[in-house]
Order: C-alpha cells, then sequence, then structure tokens
C-alpha cells in the first residue's frame, strides 16, 4: 500500500508535527511519503491514496487548487478526505447549510461575489463589531475585524476583493478573546481530543504564528455530543474533522468544520497520532 501525505511547497517534508506519520504508517505496511499537491512532475496514479495534510496555501491558490481537484477526481485516486468533501469543505458557504440543519452557527452573513458591496446595509444595527472574510481561505488570510462605526472604511478597502470573492460577515464574539475557541478533533467520525486556543492579550487570531496559545481541555459528554452531531453531518468516510467553535453557556456555536488540511494538535495529545493512523489503518486496509 502506497499512500502520498499531501503537502505544500513552503513544507515539502510536513509539518514537524505530522513528519511521524510516516514512520507509524510502516509499522502497518503502509509506505507514505510527503509529496506536495501541485508538483508537476508527480505521476499521482502511482499512489492507492493521497492524504490531506499540510495543503496549506491551497486558498491562496484558489483555481489551481479547483482544478487540480477535478484532474484527481477525473484519475479516480481515492482520496482522504474524499473530493467531494474537500470540494464542499473549501468553501465555508456549507456554514449556511449546516445552520439549515439546525446546528448553532456564529451570527453570519452570507455575501455573494458582487460589484456593489454595501456592508453597512447589510450589518444589522445591534452589531457593535465584526469579523468580514473569504469563503474560500484559511488562517486568518484576507480576515479584517473592524468596529462598526469603521464599516464604510471596511467596504472600500473589500470593494475589489467582493467582486472576485464570496464572503463571510460574522458578528465578533469578545468570547473569542476570554474563553477561546475550541477545537473537537475527530478521527474515523470517533471524538479523539479538544483542544482550547487563547489568543494573546488585545489581538482576536488564535493561530500559533500569532502567539495563539494551545491547551488540552476535556469537553463534558453534552459538549462532545454537539461536535458529535455536526461531524455526523458527514455522509461516507471522513478521515478527520475538526471542528472548531466557541462554548459559552456550555453552548457550541460552530465556528467551521475543517476537513481539508487543519492541524490536528498531535503534540498536545498524548497517543493521537497513533489514533489517527490506527484511523488511517480501518478506512484504506
Amino acid at each position: 500500500m502506497k499512500i502520498a501525505l499531501l503537502t505544500c511547497e513552503k513544507l515539502p517534508d510536513l509539518t514537524p508535527q505530522d513528519r511521524p506519520l510516516i514512520t507509524e504508517l510502516a509499522k502497518h505496511d503502509i509506505t507514505a511519503s510527503a509529496v506536495i499537491w501541485d508538483d508537476p512532475s508527480i505521476n499521482w496514479s502511482d499512489f492507492d491514496y493521497l492524504i490531506f495534510r499540510n495543503t496549506w496555501d491551497y486558498f491562496e491558490k484558489e483555481t489551481e487548487f479547483n482544478l487540480w481537484l477535478d484532474q484527481i477526481e477525473k484519475l479516480g485516486i481515492k482520496t482522504l478526505n474524499p473530493i467531494a468533501i474537500i470540494k464542499k469543505n473549501k468553501h465555508k458557504f456549507y456554514l449556511q447549510e449546516m445552520e439549515q440543519q439546525g446546528i448553532k452557527i456564529l451570527p453570519t452573513l452570507f455575501i455573494d461575489k458582487t460589484t456593489n458591496l454595501n456592508l453597512k446595509e447589510l450589518m444589522p444595527s445591534h452589531w457593535k463589531k465584526a469579523v468580514l472574510k473569504p469563503a474560500f481561505s484559511a488562517g486568518s488570510y484576507l480576515t479584517e475585524v473592524f468596529e462598526a462605526a469603521d464599516v464604510e472604511k471596511t467596504n472600500t478597502q473589500y470593494k475589489i476583493i467582493a467582486s472576485e470573492k464570496d464572503l463571510l460577515l460574522q458578528q465578533f464574539m469578545p468570547a473569542i478573546q476570554t474563553v477561546g475557541e475550541t477545537s473537537f478533533i475527530f478521527f474515523n467520525k470517533k471524538f479523539s481530543h479538544a483542544i482550547n486556543k487563547k489568543p494573546v492579550p488585545g489581538d482576536f487570531r488564535i493561530q500559533v504564528q500569532f502567539g495563539g496559545i494551545y491547551r488540552l481541555t476535556h469537553p463534558d459528554d453534552e459538549l462532545i455530543a454537539k461536535a458529535q452531531k455536526i461531524v455526523d453531518t458527514f455522509t461516507g468516510k471522513l478521515l478527520y474533522a475538526r471542528v472548531d467553535g466557541i462554548v459559552i453557556d456550555n453552548e457550541l456555536h460552530l465556528m467551521e468544520v475543517e476537513c481539508i488540511e487543519p492541524d490536528l494538535y498531535f503534540n498536545v495529545s498524548e497517543g493521537s497520532l497513533e489514533r489517527f493512523v490506527n484511523a488511517i489503518v480501518e478506512l484504506i486496509k
């Protein structure tokens, strides 16, 4: 069995946390290697499976990534997560569907591509602060947090972006700065571990590259069940899903479900890498 652990040009050897996957998979007679997803020299038919791991530039190469997904699909190469899930998950308008299924999401407005962006008209009057970001993005890419008083200025900033990309306008939740964001990580649709991420004082970005602090957390069964309900909306195989949200009064407010290339925090939760490898083995053998 030969698999490619998909990565990007910036991380040709995978992240330090993901590198041990190669050794662990070898214990199960699986030959795994790090492969850059947009390397033109690769013959994808050489692999039995492609596993999305560190493709952390896909949102900067939107057109190329979409074409590449189509190519892999036409070749009939198996992927984890499956191409159908990747195609849906890369565009955050899937949150609208989840809301329609009764899942509590952060208050969000979905803005189709437009040459007439009018945030002032769109933004509810009771919102003091908002977050604006492309529907096809990751890692705070082109993300802006702004006060209601600055809506016109932000509108000007995003006029060109709005003509090229669908956008999400979300109510800013101050709790992100106090309780932080919680990530519930599932392997093969089973709960593995949870991480709480808090930004540095004065910031809203919880990513480690912006100083975010990550800690293992132990949510109660009720919260895990709420995250499980979100994961169970996916049909078919799902190697991993990371459910990101803000927990307020033991209610999970979904921010997004990461099914493409999330950090799974193997370095924070003991045994999680082995659980992940076992999930791969369960799904491909």
